[in-house]
């Protein structure tokens, strides 16, 4: 049986010494962006032919970009270790410790569901606060940790920021007058240990104190200074309370009033009072009006008071009466035509008359 050998193709050496000389002068790699058209040795219509060309970007459209998240910018390490090496806990420590020690071997073990898994998680935004035989030692950061399930315990801390919602509460102003206020406070804890073990509830003490202050600083205020400067009663409520939840490992970020309620009938008399102040405004401007006015008519009168003044509108009367239609006799005064010149006239008509 004979080898079958394929007849040679027109220009397939060039080709391919053309590839090859192309593949030996890259740096010592394959080059991507070389087309298709280069290692075509058949001389027929290349793949890279028959694709539509990619459509670049238009060069107004921005490029969302995502930053890496940054370590400053992720919750603070609070791991802390106190070691418990000047602890002694006696025989029935020691016994309970070691037994501790082999049930969560056996615990952590996928197949014994008998024995407690030594394993808890601390989510993101919270501290763990690991306990032995009741004495806090050691602080732990988000993730997996392994405790002693006999003889110690994890208490989950949360330092996130939070937002607790002052109840409704009525006080009184300076000025005897009754109104609700409502108020939201965000804090975060700043220190686990403090939180944990030095205040029983946090959060209950933050709010009780929270509103015994909002009621003595809006208890020294009148009405009109609350409602103008609310904001200015939060920032002084706000800074009275940092100062003592910070012994309590807690940062108040922020203390705003939300609402204030009237009731039905401080509310007409504010309204009452608002009317009646804009009909005072009201008058005071058409007051000042008429007072503008007067002036501007007794400058005219005075103006209007000179003889040539006065002759000027005679003149235009007598031009309105000549005006009309019909018959009419028309007595010129004397003190338009003159005094002299009228009564020599006057001599002189009747002097013709008598002739």
């Amino acid at each position: 049986m004979s080898d079958f050998k394929a007849p040679p193709v027109p220009g397939a050496d060039d080709k391919l010494a053309s590839g090859q000389d192309a593949f030996a002068s890259s740096s010592g790699g394959v080059d991507h962006q070389t087309s298709d058209d280069d290692f075509n040795l058949g001389g027929g219509p290349s793949h890279s032919s028959q694709k539509r060309p990619l459509k670049a970007p238009p060069a107004g459209d921005a490029l969302i970009k995502v930053q890496p998240l940054k370590k400053a910018d992720m919750q603070p390490s609070y791991a802390q270790d106190l070691g418990l090496q000047d602890v002694e806990h006696g025989f029935y420590g020691s016994m309970i410790n070691g037994l501790g020690a082999c049930a969560g071997f056996f615990g952590q073990l996928p197949c014994c569901f008998c024995f407690p898994n030594p394993f808890k998680e601390v989510n993101q935004g919270s501290v763990g606060l690991v306990s032995r035989f009741g004495q806090f030692y050691r602080s732990v950061d988000p993730g997996l940790v392994a405790i002693n399930p006999c003889s110690e315990t994890l208490r989950i801390v949360d330092v996130k920021i939070n937002l607790s919602v002052l109840p409704r509460q009525t006080v009184m102003t300076k000025d005897n007058v009754t109104i609700d206020i409502e108020a939201v406070c965000y804090w975060h804890v700043t220190s686990p240990y403090r939180a944990a073990f030095g205040v029983g509830d946090v959060r209950a003490a933050l709010i009780e104190r929270a509103q015994s202050t909002l009621r003595d600083v809006v208890g020294s205020r009148t009405l009109q200074a609350l409602i103008t400067d609310r904001e200015g009663v939060a920032v002084q409520v706000e800074e009275i309370v940092a100062g003592v939840a910070e012994k309590w490992g807690v940062s108040v970020e922020a203390i705003l009033i939300r609402d204030l309620l009237f009731s039905k009938d401080l509310e007409a008399s504010l309204s009452s009072a608002a009317t009646q102040r804009r009909i005072g405004e009201s008058k005071v401007v058409a007051a000042r009006a008429e007072v503008q006015s007067a002036k501007l008519m007794r400058q005219a009168a005075d103006v209007l008071a000179t003889p040539a003044a006065m002759q000027i509108r005679q003149l235009e009367s007598l031009q309105a009466m000549a005006k009309t239609s019909g018959a009419k006799t028309i007595f010129v005064p004397m003190n338009l035509m003159g005094g002299e010149s009228a009564m020599s006239n006057l001599a002189t008509t009747q002097q013709l008359s008598s002739i």
